[in-house]
């Protein structure tokens, strides 16, 4: 990182008492503020890292907490949500590494949301290492430093005489040992030392950084269901509540009938919950709610309910018609966005000129866990327990609506089932502290299935139309991308027509290919529906665009497809594009995270030489490649693929490869990787939602299909570039393997049968397919 200073200071007495008790060395250490990145966003105040243009994410000094028990038991408090990522262990294993703790010592406990403590705790854009690592080790080394420092006054000789070992101080002189936990009082009592005198290990003393051995720390809690999750969460005298929400974005109750419903056994109380007008933010729907003793009475009461809705300016929202909006957009010239060189000259004086359209419909984040909160409102304050990416958002959308002081606000974190962007939005966390604030008791919302994937924020739908020019020999002299998809933004400010920098800055602006002559247009485009966050964004339908249209460049020109794209990138370099819109770059430096063009090649050579590329298959059969730079990490796929007469898919085998700069827990990553060509191939053959008369015309597993077993590719192999350059700071892993297994997995449906597929989900079009390659 460029500025990893770090401040560290022993806790207040009172901070002390309060967090861990008497006996404890309890250390806080927390980062520097971080230069923001170009443009800020308009709304919410202070997300994220693309949706909206970027801020760092780090508005104030973030803080994790470090407690050495008497017992020697080394506990580090994780500031980030735990959705199966694993940061909780990667968190801890870089802490316990400096210090030298056991790692059978070392626990994890959740940081509650606590910004003005922790500082910023999102969870997202692929950050939680690539912005803290060097932080977390300053953290372990002044704890190891201090308890030296204890070890050293107990004996009486010289601190440099003095060693921690692994979980205990040595004297070297002597041989006398102390455990860190007979050492934790004395430590406690010690100064902080100055974070610039703090040495820290070299890469040869890691014993648990780089190396994957140390296992998820809550593991076993989670196979064996002690972990509590959102769901999991029950109070005394709790009650459970299910809410009618509209079926349109923007409808609201007109009126409705609830009396049914009322007199079921069980039924505490029915009632309206206002509707909040698009763009609605983070705050809920509205519609009509169901309180009672369990939640399969209130399901069953929801169904009693008469409700008349008054429809709203998206009553008509039709996904047929707009598509056929965005496409119609993209043939008129749109809102620069990029301009290098004369594109309208490169066009007019090409030898040959391509020309191609892809779409990717919306999607839902569909997480194994439905959103899920409690809450317990009474005596003006409002305690929480959710499992939420953003705990933040949860204090600053209470203050709103229930009119308290952040101060009488408390938010507990637990597991979450899956987050992918869906979590980071509290709008469930709100529902129920305003049921539980209206009966006085706390209250449990549950969301379905049902209401989950009807009710989404969504990821945006988008269109991508590619004109190239080339030249006599096949090279491209010009690329015209226009892009039209409506921004997340959309959800937060009215008016918001255009995709945003940070939006456009994945995939579009910051184009990797040596072209003299590039435009990147923005057509204009509304928003019918809620748009949010998915895992990693707007790369989906940017990559899935850009990658096929090099595979179709590359058929035209007569050129095989992993050398005509190694051409394209052209030649070793590090560059920043010139954007009219700016370079948002995820929200880092440029100057450390450049766009490298040698690595972005390493990838796709590493994993094309893995994959056998260039060796002949049987006929029906394929490999197809994509590559792309995202959250600052460089990932490339190579899928085969089978397809039969009757347009039936096999995937013997996917190989993807990534270059994240040096790898904190290996065995993460690679899961990680592994998941992400999963979720990739299921939403490439089956992802879409669609809308008519403004609904969503899916509502669960059986029509919003999830990967089956049978259709999952029979091998996985993932590839971890390493790092030639140490000193390289460190990419993101949660999201940049998403991207390119779409494009991949067409262009091998096209090496197999000949057929290009344009638009997606995949399963719309298999039927067509004939093996005639």
């Amino acid at each position: 990182m460029k500025n990893d200073s770090l401040h560290i200071c022993n806790e207040s007495r009172r901070a002390f008492v309060l967090g861990f008790g008497a006996g404890s060395l309890l250390l806080a250490f927390g980062l520097p503020s971080l230069a923001l990145a170009a443009d800020k966003p308009v709304a919410p105040p202070k997300k994220k890292y693309g949706g909206e243009g970027t801020e760092h994410g780090l508005r104030d000094d973030p803080h994790l907490f470090v407690e050495i028990a008497p017992d020697g038991t080394v506990t580090v408090v994780c500031i980030r949500s735990e959705m199966g990522q694993g940061v909780r262990t990667s968190v801890a294993l870089v802490v316990a590494d400096e210090l030298g703790a056991d790692w059978s010592r070392v626990k994890v406990r959740q940081a509650p949301g606590d910004e003005l403590r922790y500082g910023n705790q999102d969870t997202d854009g692929s950050r939680s290492l690539r912005q803290s690592f060097a932080a977390l080790r300053r953290a372990g080394a002044a704890a190891r430093v201090m308890l030296e420092q204890a070890a050293a006054a107990h004996w009486g000789v010289d601190v440099r005489q003095v060693k921690a070992g692994i979980h205990e101080v040595v004297d070297t002189k002597s041989g006398r040992k102390l455990g860190f936990g007979e050492l934790a009082t004395k430590a406690a009592a010690l100064p902080a030392p100055d974070p610039n005198t703090l040495a820290l290990k070299s890469p040869e003393e890691f014993r648990y950084i780089g190396k994957g051995k140390t296992g998820l720390i809550d593991g076993l809690d989670i196979v064996t269901g002690r972990a509590h999750y959102g769901i999991d969460t029950r109070l005394d005298g709790m009650l459970y509540a299910v809410i009618a929400r509209p079926p349109v974005y923007g409808d609201k109750v007109a009126s409705f009938d609830g009396s049914a419903a009322q007199k079921m056994p069980g039924v505490v109380k029915v009632l309206a919950l206002d509707s909040t007008p698009p763009p609605s933010g983070f705050q809920p729907l509205g519609g009509v709610a169901v309180i009672a003793e369990n939640s399969w009475i209130a399901m069953k009461a929801r169904e009693q309910l008469n409700i008349k809705w008054a429809s709203g300016p998206n009553a008509n929202y039709d996904s047929v018609a707009y598509r056929a909006q965005l496409e119609a957009a993209n043939r008129k010239p749109g809102q620069v966005a990029r301009n290098d060189g004369n594109i309208d000259q490169a066009l007019s004086s090409a030898a040959r000129r391509v020309t191609a359209d892809y779409y990717i419909p919306h999607l839902a984040h569909a997480t194994m866990e439905p959103p899920c909160a409690v809450a317990n409102f009474a005596d003006n304050k409002c305690e929480v327990w959710a499992c939420t990416q953003a705990p933040q958002e949860i204090r600053n959308e209470l203050v709103k609506v229930l009119g308290i002081p952040d101060a009488n606000i408390t938010v507990n974190v637990t597991l979450l089932g899956g987050g992918f962007g869906r979590k980071s939005k509290p709008d469930y966390v709100v529902e129920a502290a305003l049921l539980s604030k209206a009966v006085g008791k706390p209250v449990k919302v549950l969301w379905t299935r049902e209401d989950d994937i009807v009710n989404d924020y969504f990821h945006a739908v988008s269109a991508e139309h590619f004109e190239a020019a080339l030249d006599g020999s096949g090279k491209v002299a010009g690329w015209l991308h226009r892009t039209a998809a409506p921004s997340i933004q959309s959800t937060f400010k009215p008016g918001i027509e255009h995709e945003q920098p940070g939006e456009l800055n994945q995939g579009v602006i910051d184009l990797p290919f040596a072209i003299a002559n590039v435009r990147i247009e923005n057509p204009a485009v509304e928003a019918h529906t809620r748009i949010g966050w998915f895992r990693s964004v707007y790369n989906i339908p940017h990559t899935f665009g850009v990658q096929s249209f090099v595979a179709e460049l590359a058929h035209a020109s007569g050129r095989d497809h992993r050398d005509y794209l190694l051409e394209l990138i052209g030649p070793d370099r590090q560059f920043q594009p010139t954007a009219k819109v700016g370079f948002t770059n995820y929200g880092e430096d440029p100057a450390l995270y450049p766009i490298d063009t040698r690595r972005l090649k390493r990838v796709i050579e590493t994993v094309t030489t893995a994959a056998g590329w260039g060796r002949q298959l049987p006929k029906g059969s394929g490999l197809g490649l994509a590559a792309h730079r995202s959250f600052v990490t460089y990932t490339a796929a190579v899928c085969q693929v089978e397809v039969g007469s009757d347009g039936k898919l096999s995937i013997p085998r996917v190989d993807i490869a990534i270059d994240c700069g040096p790898q904190v827990n290996p065995e993460r990553v690679r899961s990680q990787l592994e998941g992400a060509v999963i979720m990739g191939v299921g939403l490439a053959l089956h992802g879409e939602i669609s809308f008519k008369n403004g609904r969503a015309q899916q509502s669960n597993f059986n029509d919003f299909l999830v990967l089956r077993l049978n259709e999952a590719p029979r091998e996985i192999h993932v590839h971890m570039v390493a790092a030639d350059d140490h000193s390289l700071p460190l990419g993101g892993v949660g999201e940049p393997g998403l991207p390119p297994i779409a494009p991949a997995l067409t262009n091998a449906i096209f090496a197999a049968t000949g057929q290009r597929i344009r638009s997606l989900p995949i399963r719309q079009q298999l039927a067509k397919a004939k093996n005639v390659a």
